[in-house]
């Protein structure tokens, strides 16, 4: 048995079509849930058995996000597929909805049964012009072979599935911010409570999973929440798609079981370019802290491991740097995007995101004063809790942690004027 989930059907002709999914099994298991009337709460507890957790950043248990859903209301609840992907160094859900869509309109399916669902959206990053052509043609398929719409298979559960392309906003990534941009608003965060599990599309019940999330569902239900947890390690379920890029040999996507250790998935990637020193990794995308290098080479891939030396597992968005990287050039370059992103809903993120940048840059510039690691700590420290989202978090994040672990570098700027590695 294959313990590739997402990727397991990559090196087949044509994997986004339906022909080939079904000849590997594909929709077999929607078909049994819904022949059998398999009761969703049996659904629900082999998600939260697997320990799948979000694969989008947050890593929330899936099965309990699910079981938040509430039983036997009288009006429309949605589920929601967050396939915005706009975080720096994140190109996974990409190519699942290129290459086998298939198995993420089956996922939303089952899960939609389980939760309740009537009618599910997946909201896809305006850019990806050719995921989103190869997402509908699988929706426009699997309408016409009755895996979606009304009285699915002959039975007595309907679900209607829709993809909405975004507009470029990095802020839509954040759930509430994709459900205002959705209904047609200006994509901001709103304020929680009320959750969208009470209060979402619509002001329905509504519940968002990540691409990856939804597409590992399909063989949880097949082999059991057991067999995914296996796969990984305790509270770390299954695999993960890594993306792997930077000062790397192979950049690329590789989807590895949960706890692999980082040095295992840099082998992988080929190794450090040019057989260059690893200097820091950012292991989950540009919103987490940038651990050095060596104490990358000690971590293991999953959420509780990672969390342990000091980051986060993020997105699975690993950018790797070696010992040519200016680690203020970087940092500001992280603030620039952060800055250019902020939805300007909340103050301290809109005013704060402009001045880590600015005060990053004039350091970079050779204008900086010794006084300035502690005003961008300072800064950080007043952005940090006090936005409605995590953008603020986010851009301080990949700041503080560059000052934490390369003082001496900031400080050879601000000396002598001129980078340290040039």
């Amino acid at each position: 048995m294959s313990n590739l989930v997402c990727f397991q059907n990559l090196h087949l002709k044509d994997p986004h079509t339906l022909a080939t999914y079904v000849s590997t099994g594909g929709y077999e298991m929607l078909r049994m849930i819904l022949q059998k009337q398999m009761p969703p709460e049996d659904i629900i507890n082999q998600v939260k058995k697997s320990a799948l957790r979000g694969r989008g950043g947050a890593g929330f248990p899936t099965g309990l996000k699910w079981s938040f859903m509430p039983k036997g209301v009288g009006y429309p609840k949605y589920l929601l597929c967050n396939a915005d992907e706009g975080e720096p160094g994140t190109c996974k859900d990409r190519d699942i909805m290129r290459y086998d869509p298939h198995r993420l309109v089956e996922g939303m399916a089952i899960a939609a049964y389980a939760i309740g669902a009537d009618a599910g959206y997946i909201y896809i990053r305006g850019e990806f012009y050719e995921p989103w052509e190869r997402t509908q043609a699988a929706i426009d398929e699997a309408y016409a072979a009755g895996y979606l719409g009304k009285n699915i298979l002959g039975t007595d559960f309907s679900f209607d599935l829709y993809t909405h392309r975004g507009a470029g906003a990095y802020i839509c990534g954040e759930e509430t911010a994709l459900i205002e941009s959705l209904e047609g608003k200006k994509g901001q965060p709103r304020f929680k409570p009320p959750f969208p599990a009470s209060y979402g599309l619509y002001g329905r019940p509504t519940t968002v999973n990540n691409v990856e999330t939804l597409a590992s569902v399909p063989d949880i239900i097949r082999h059991g929440g057991d067999w995914f947890l296996n796969l990984g390690k305790p509270n770390n379920g299954g695999t993960k798609i890594f993306s792997v890029t930077g000062h790397v040999n192979k950049p690329g996507n590789y989807e590895v079981p949960m706890g692999t250790p980082f040095r295992d998935l840099l082998a992988m990637a080929g190794g450090m370019r040019d057989g260059r020193k690893i200097k820091a990794v950012i292991p989950g995308g540009s919103s987490t802290p940038v651990l050095p290098g060596e104490i990358m080479m000690e971590v293991d891939m999953d959420y509780d491991s990672i969390s342990k030396a000091g980051s986060m597992l993020g997105a699975g968005s690993v950018i790797v740097m070696d010992d040519t990287t200016c680690m203020v050039r970087a940092a500001e370059r992280m603030a620039r995007f952060y800055y250019d992103e902020s939805c300007g809903q909340c103050t301290p993120c809109r005013e704060g995101t402009g001045w880590l940048y600015r005060v990053l840059r004039r350091i970079e510039h050779g204008q900086g004063v010794e006084a300035d690691l502690d005003l961008l700590l300072n800064m950080g420290s007043n952005i940090e809790g006090r936005t409605i989202c995590a953008l603020g978090d986010a851009a301080v994040a990949p700041v503080a942690s560059a000052i934490k672990h390369f003082r001496a570098e900031f400080e050879h700027h601000i000396k002598h004027g001129r980078c340290l590695v040039s």
